[in-house]
């Protein structure tokens, strides 16, 4: 479908360790990365909002630099939204067909019965992903408009999320004058921009691990199956270290990101580190191996919950495609090889692919979910107009600011 150049669409992660704002454009050939913006996130646990205001001033912050970059103003975001709040369950609805011949209102209308279901009032229903379409006993329809038949069945996966953890992302959007397209299960972004079709056919897990969560997708037959939140992430790994070794944070994340390793076999004997003190004592060399020790136990420990999971799932013996790791935290040294050895399946790592444009910086685990994020606002702008026109945006944004005067 023939898009006019100039659409924008923009993608903000609002991840426990960092808030990424990336800006696409939409071209003939797919989407062009025109402006990226990151920075530490301060005011999230385990990727749930505990802090507003620090929370707005690190969104505010990344959209400025995505803004700088892109040479635009931007006013609407599609957010991702993760943490153990989440859940995902299967559900079904059944209608008859009107005209014997299935219509848009008639699919509407299953999904809208598939849907149907009690949720406490704390809660609210984020997606709700057709897996597959039965008209009169014949099952594995993806594609029903226009099949004849009397009976239409949906079976559906639904995604629920805590109402107070979506309402504070859009708090926290409407506070830097920005509006929420729609909120997004990270894990289903972090799938549009990392897998290849012919995976989710055959069966693939999708395992992302950020800062403060690792979350899980399972597609089976070209359609989402199970999705799980496990609150362990990254962050972990560095109080771990911090403790581990009794060093200061900051110096603990710098030593995981450049000294880490998931697995000690792979390290030489002698190799050695050197490890600040904390309270101005002199920093003390360690061999690397004593680092890998601290790490290699939670990794395994992350990729046991994750092999759970999957077999409460009940799927394991469908994932022929195996495991794809992303996420800032798989660029961990030997993170693959152990997750091959823990779960018993091939994995690789996912790197962000199908877009154009700032694709060098762009090219790394750590932006999956934010290049998801433009994947799925692409497709579901072209289903209801969303996408907005460059010259577009500054009217909005003037208008969503008015808005936030009178709510304030």
């Amino acid at each position: 479908m023939a898009h006019k150049k100039g659409e924008l669409i923009v993608g903000l992660d609002i991840g426990t360790t960092k808030i990424t704002c990336i800006v696409g454009e939409v071209t003939p050939d797919g989407i062009d990365v025109v402006g990226i913006g990151t920075q530490p996130s301060r005011g999230l646990r385990k990727g749930v909002v505990i802090n507003i205001d620090a929370t707005v001033a690190s969104i505010r912050r990344a959209v400025e630099e995505a803004e700088l970059m892109a040479g635009c103003e931007i006013s609407s975001v599609y957010a991702g939204i993760a943490g153990g709040h989440i859940r995902g369950f299967n559900s079904q609805g059944v209608v008859a067909v009107k005209e014997k011949e299935v219509r848009q209102g008639d699919i509407d209308r299953v999904l809208d019965a598939a849907r149907a279901i009690n949720i406490p009032q704390d809660r609210e229903i984020l997606h709700v992903l057709p897996q597959e379409f039965i008209i009169d006993e014949q099952d594995g329809i993806r594609e029903p408009l226009g099949m004849s038949g009397v009976r239409l069945e949906a079976k559906v996966h639904i995604v629920t999320a805590a109402a107070s953890s979506a309402q504070n992302i859009i708090k926290c959007c409407a506070k830097t004058g920005l509006a929420v397209a729609d909120i997004v299960l990270e894990p289903l972004a972090s799938a549009e921009a990392v897998l290849a079709d012919e995976e989710k056919e055959l069966g693939v897990a999708l395992v992302d691990i950020g800062g403060g969560t690792t979350d899980l997708a399972l597609f089976v037959n070209g359609a989402i199956q199970h999705t799980s939140v496990i609150p362990i992430g990254g962050g972990h790994l560095t109080n771990d270290i911090a403790v581990g070794l009794r060093t200061p944070m900051q110096e603990a994340e710098r030593i995981k990101i450049r000294h880490g390793s998931a697995q000690s076999a792979l390290l030489d004997r002698d190799e050695t580190i050197e490890v600040p003190s904390v309270g101005g004592r002199a920093p003390r060399v360690l061999s690397r191996r004593i680092l890998c020790e601290i790490i290699e136990p939670r990794v395994e420990e992350l990729f046991q919950l994750v092999r759970h999971e999957i077999q409460k799932a009940g799927q394991e013996d469908l994932l022929a495609s195996g495991v794809v790791l992303t996420g800032g935290s798989t660029l961990l040294h030997g993170m693959p090889e152990l997750a091959e050895e823990v779960l018993g399946l091939p994995v690789r790592r996912g790197v962000p692919r199908g877009v154009g444009g700032l694709i060098d910086v762009v090219k790394s685990p750590q932006y999956a979910t934010a290049v998801g994020l433009l994947h799925y606002g692409a497709r579901a702008g072209r289903g209801n107009g969303q996408l907005l026109h460059s010259s577009e945006m500054q009217p909005l944004r003037s208008r969503v600011i008015d808005w936030i005067k009178e709510l304030f």
